[in-house]
Parts: C-alpha cells; structure tokens; sequence
C-alpha cells in the first residue's frame, strides 16, 4: 500500500506566507475577513498554522465556532462562541436576554484588553442575515473600546455572494483574500510529499518514475487531489503487484467526468441547490445545466449569467 500522506505535514510556500501574514494584519485591524479557496487547496491546513501562532504569542484571543450546520447557524450562536472562548470556560451561562446579552459582549471584549478573532469555516454557508449581523457586532465591540475581528473560511462562492448587490452592505467592508493551488509549484509540492511519506533510505525514483510524477502536476491543481492520486497509483501497483508506479497507472487514477463542469463547480462550492437558489432555476433545472442538457432555449442566459458571476464556467 501507499504512504500516509496525511501524516506529510503542512508544505508552506512563500506566497501561503504572504496570505498568512496579510490576514493576521487585517485581524489586529479589527477587520471582517473572507479566506476562500476550492476543495482541497490548504485552506485547512494554512489556518491551522496560523492560528496555532495566534494562540501562542497571546496576542489575540482567539475563538471559533464548532458548529457543524451552518445554513441554521445564526447570530445568538455565534455570540455564544464569543463569550465561552473570550471567559475561557465553557461551562459558563450565557445570557439569552438579547439586549443584556450584547451589552455584555461588549463589555467582555473591551475588558479583554486585546484584540479578538472569531474563526468560521465553511462560512459560504452562513445565511446573508447572518453575515449582516456579524457586521454590526464588529461595530458594537468598536463603540464599546474593544476590537473585534471576524474571519470567514469557505469555497470560492463566498467571494462570489459577497459580491452581489444584496450583500453590498457587507461586501464592500470586507478584506477578501484568496487561496490558490502550489500553481507553477506543484511539482515540487509532489517531491516533497514523496520525501515526507517515504521510508528512510528510499528514493522517490525507486518506487515512481520520473514522467509518473510530471502527469499529476500538469493535471492536477490542488494538494489533495494530487494526494488523492497519489494513493490510488501507489494501490493499484501494489494490487498489481509491481515496484514502480508509472505514468500509465497515473493517467488511470484519473476518473472520467473528473474536469466536467459539475464537478469543477462543487470543488467551488456550487451543487444545483446554491446554484437553483442564486439563478433562478429549478434544482432538475439546475442539474440538466450541469449535465448540458438544458433546454435550449435556457441554456445561454443562465451560462451568460454564472460567468458574469465570475464562474468557471
């Protein structure tokens, strides 16, 4: 069987260092963030670092939310996350009263004398009211003497919501910083995930060659993906018994209906349910456009539309 290449580590580039040093900027500015990028860039793993530092140079206070659906999450719930991590007690009884509740949130984040971030992934989830709210309690803990920052974690539809004319309010007060695949860095990104999961003493040539590794960093776009093929080269050669993964079993992780356009566009964050909700389609409308089997006559205005969406379309 192949490596744990789950165990790799995080593969930092110069420009993922750029990103991370622009966002902890905008964080002691009390800023309103949006990081996004596709499936499987590093968006996890690039925070994850981050926010270790955040914590260990107590600096900040640090909170995030744990809620897991988050198209039901909504203000109350995130202003819970706030106190419980802000008192550090996560036995502590929040107030419900809304109007005592906010005045001691700002009370609490003025008494903590430093600035506080609240982390949420999988942000282009958030409903619109929600992101709203999460503005004005921005401006609640600045009238109060505090210094509140949020910072939204999601696919690329959140750059793309947050750029319409109903999220005007909000879009135009947001700091939006995008997170790119290893780009002309990929192969090495490839080299080094072979050095950290490989046993000590053997060469990535010995169990892979050379044009083997060249296909999935031309092909691919993502760190993920290219651990994910990876790992099925290395187990189909081991099935098949052989020492050396070649290009050949490379070009055959590959699965059919990989670069469609329905699956280029989950990768972003767009399944026909968001995609039905945001252009006027019906979901079987949505998932017959996907397929490009919408009606003729539709098929034009919705493409024009989603591409004036900023699309890939």
């Amino acid at each position: 069987m192949g490596p744990d290449w789950s165990r790799a580590g995080y593969f930092e580039t110069a420009k993922a260092k750029d990103v991370s040093a622009d966002i902890r900027t905008a964080i002691m500015a009390g800023k309103l963030v949006a990081v996004s990028g596709p499936v499987g860039v590093g968006k996890t793993a690039m925070l994850k670092q981050l926010q270790q530092k955040i914590v260990s140079e107590k600096k900040v206070i640090y909170a995030r939310s744990l809620s897991i659906d988050k198209p039901r999450v909504v203000l109350p719930a995130l202003m819970t996350a706030l106190f419980l991590d802000i008192a550090g007690d996560p036995d502590m009884k929040v107030p419900t009263q809304a109007e005592r509740r906010e005045r001691l949130l700002q009370e609490a984040i003025k008494a903590a004398k430093k600035p506080v971030v609240l982390f949420i992934d999988e942000a282009h989830d958030l409903h619109g009211n929600t992101l709203n709210g999460l503005k004005r309690l921005m401006e609640l803990a600045d009238a109060g003497g505090g210094t509140l920052s949020v910072v939204l974690v999601g696919h690329p539809r959140l750059q793309n919501d947050l750029r319409r004319a109903t999220m005007e309010e909000i879009g135009h007060r947001t700091t939006r910083i995008e997170i790119e695949g290893p780009g002309d860095g990929t192969r090495s990104f490839l080299d080094w995930l072979l050095k950290q999961c490989l046993t000590d003493g053997t060469k990535a040539d010995d169990v892979i060659t050379s044009e083997a590794r060249n296909f999935p960093a031309e092909k691919l776009n993502t760190p993920l993906q290219i651990a994910e093929h990876l790992n099925r080269a290395f187990t189909d050669t081991f099935r098949m018994g052989g020492d050396q993964v070649t290009v050949d079993i490379v070009r055959e992780t590959i699965s059919a209906g990989f670069d469609d356009l329905d699956a280029r566009l989950a990768r972003i964050g767009y399944s026909p349910k968001s995609l039905a909700e945001q252009f006027d389609l019906t979901q079987a409308e949505a998932r017959r456009f996907l397929k490009g089997k919408l009606d003729t006559d539709r098929t034009t205005e919705p493409g024009d539309i989603m591409r004036q969406a900023g699309l890939p379309i």
